[in-house]
């Protein structure tokens, strides 16, 4: 008999397509009545596939008496709740490595956008400004600037090492000094804040981290400073953030995730020094690719009894 699985999201049915002689999938979005179908089949589901932002809390997870193991499309498990799964013994894995590349040139791509004000000119031609209000003020170049790195992990290493390419002074915070790299490490968050042109945040998601970037550190960084989030929207206190961009204690900020996506505070919307994108820092076709093998390598074995390759639990 097939393994049956719950699937979150339509993406996932996309990326898994390979599984599907294999398992029986039911793509819960589809369904009108979810409190039928995990009536219907509930007891017989050994496997979630579900994504970073989704998750998988205790009571999603506890209406499943059979539930073996939950494959997670991305780096970040937040939103499942790790120790609820742990004490049901349920594996959990997730897709670290492959998308490393795909968000760390969002990084960078957030910093040349921001620096060169570039969806600032795309509104300022469309909306037919420039032949009537002639140059648009000046930006920025990154070159020589103070890059700090909050979180110096593997998506974090990788975007300081093409960020070096613009000669950027290169620092990062986190918990412990990492010497196997050539930058300078300030465990004072504040005080990197501070010294930092440029601040960006790659540190993981959760309470552990909740509000980690607030007020002092965002005034430490101050009306010259740009701050640009790709981790998770949680990190940094929106706030507080909104605040220092209306009164220009920030400079600039560029953010591809927020606390409560999709959902944006709408002060952010009619300000020119934030730039806001979708979550889009693995959206590129060959990451998400890579992304859905890795869940669906993850799911063919640990039902063939075999060790998984990206463990959480």
């Amino acid at each position: 008999m097939k393994p049956e699985l719950i699937v979150v999201h339509p993406q996932l049915l996309g990326t898994m397509a390979d599984l599907a002689g294999e398992f029986t999938m039911y793509p819960i979005w589809e369904v009108d009545d979810r409190k039928k179908l995990i009536g219907d089949v509930g007891k017989n589901i050994r496997g979630i596939a579900t994504n970073g932002s989704k998750g998988a809390s205790a009571e999603f997870m506890d209406q499943f008496p059979n539930l073996e193991m939950i494959g997670s499309f991305g780096v970040g498990y937040d939103a499942i709740d790790i120790a609820h799964a742990k004490s049901r013994g349920i594996v959990v894995t997730n897709t670290p490595g492959v998308l490393v590349e795909g968000v760390a040139e969002m990084g960078l791509t957030l910093m040349l956008a921001t620096t060169r004000r570039i969806a600032e000119g795309d509104r300022y031609v469309r909306s037919g400004r420039w032949p009537v209000d002639g140059d648009m003020p000046l930006g920025r170049s990154l070159g020589g600037k103070r890059l700090g790195i909050v979180g110096l992990g593997d998506i974090g290493s990788r975007l300081a090492e093409m960020a070096s390419v613009f000669q950027m002074q290169i620092s990062y915070y986190g918990p412990n000094e990492k010497p196997a790299y050539p930058y300078t490490y300030e465990p004072d968050l504040i005080k990197l804040a501070a010294n930092s042109d440029y601040l960006m945040i790659c540190c993981k998601g959760g309470e552990e981290t909740r509000d980690l970037i607030n007020a002092d550190v965002i005034e430490a960084l101050g009306p010259d400073g740009t701050l640009i989030n790709i981790s998770r929207g949680t990190v940094v206190d929106e706030d507080a953030l909104l605040a220092a961009l209306k009164s220009a204690k920030l400079g600039f900020a560029g953010l591809d995730v927020f606390d409560k996506e999709p959902q944006v505070p709408e002060g952010f919307m009619t300000l020119d020094n934030v730039l806001l994108v979708p979550h889009i820092g693995s959206a590129s076709t060959e990451t998400r690719q890579a992304m859905g093998d890795l869940v669906t390598k993850n799911i063919r074995a640990y039902f063939a009894g075999e060790a998984v390759l990206t463990p959480v639990l």
